[in-house]
């Protein structure tokens, strides 16, 4: 009786366990993706082709998109000249259709070198925005996206306006 008991006990804790694992394929999307689309890292290969970044052919943005609809940015020009990343929001405007507004502070050169001797340097010169438009791939996996940037100055005065991009980007994972 005694055997019986704990090999009953064992059978149905063996059967717990295995029915509360949870196992995915790695060709389903992450659970986040299937709950809240954008939410998630992404890495982002975007040109300009038009404005001031449109010689740059190399630019690439990290995205964290929140679920509760913030998002950061951050890319690899961040220290050229040296900003800090882009804060936003983002929303769901329909089916695998979505919107994000992002902003970051930029800064303007020293006018000679010897400024940055005497403990100066990169002062502020303003701030750009960034609309964009975002098309989620029916597996979650991967964008594509089109951008419009817009720059302004310490007082607000447009310095740069209606500059477009496109983007496609893929979500960060394991």
């Amino acid at each position: 009786m005694k055997k019986t008991t704990v090999l009953l006990g064992c059978l149905a804790a063996a059967l717990l366990v295995s029915g509360c694992t949870i196992t995915t394929s790695p060709s389903s999307p992450s659970p986040v993706a299937r709950a809240d689309g954008l939410a998630g890292a992404w890495r982002t290969k975007i040109q300009f082709t038009t404005g001031s970044f449109a010689a740059v052919k190399d630019l690439e943005f990290m995205y964290v998109f929140n679920a509760g609809g913030t998002m950061t940015e951050s890319s690899n020009y961040d220290s050229s000249p040296p900003v800090p990343p882009a804060y936003g929001a983002w929303r769901k405007t329909g089916d695998n259709q979505y919107e994000a507004r992002y902003a970051y502070f930029w800064t303007k050169p020293p006018t000679a070198f010897d400024e940055i001797a005497k403990g100066g340097g990169w002062s502020p010169g303003g701030h750009g925005v960034l609309t964009e438009k975002i098309t989620l791939s029916a597996d979650g996996r991967s964008y594509t996206s089109s951008l419009t940037y817009d720059a302004f100055d310490q007082a607000g005065k447009p310095t740069e306006s209606g500059s477009l991009a496109e983007g496609h980007g893929q979500r960060m994972g394991f």
